[in-house]
């Protein structure tokens, strides 16, 4: 058994800017923890591999490919791979979600 504790866990240095925490990755998935606080946002990007989201806290809107939804706790998206995404705070709270990489990414994510 493994139990990651997301405190313990540095934030990533990525070009989005903004708190990245990789809580655990193996060949078939990698699981990150994204927060992103009132007016931040992920820039559009691009991923080698299907992407789905879980909304754990507050709300924000998705954008994949030329769709745009709003979404709150508890949902969960599906991005397929190579469609481009990104997601934002349009709130005045926290919006945290946690993103599932399947299979983990051999080559680099692509910032549009």
């Amino acid at each position: 058994m493994k139990i990651i504790d997301k405190s313990e866990v540095e934030v990533a240095k990525t070009p989005h800017k903004v708190d990245v925490r990789k809580l655990f990755s193996f060949e078939h998935a990698t699981i990150v923890h994204i927060e992103l606080k009132p007016g931040e946002a992920l820039k559009k990007h691009i991923t080698p591999v299907d992407v789905t989201f879980y909304v754990l806290e507050g709300e924000g809107s998705v954008e994949i490919g030329e769709e745009r939804k709003d979404v709150i706790k508890g949902q969960l998206i599906f991005s397929p791979a190579k469609i481009p995404h990104k997601l934002l705070n349009n709130s005045d709270k926290d919006f945290s979600f946690l993103v599932i990489k399947t299979p983990t990414p051999t080559s680099e994510t692509k910032i549009l």
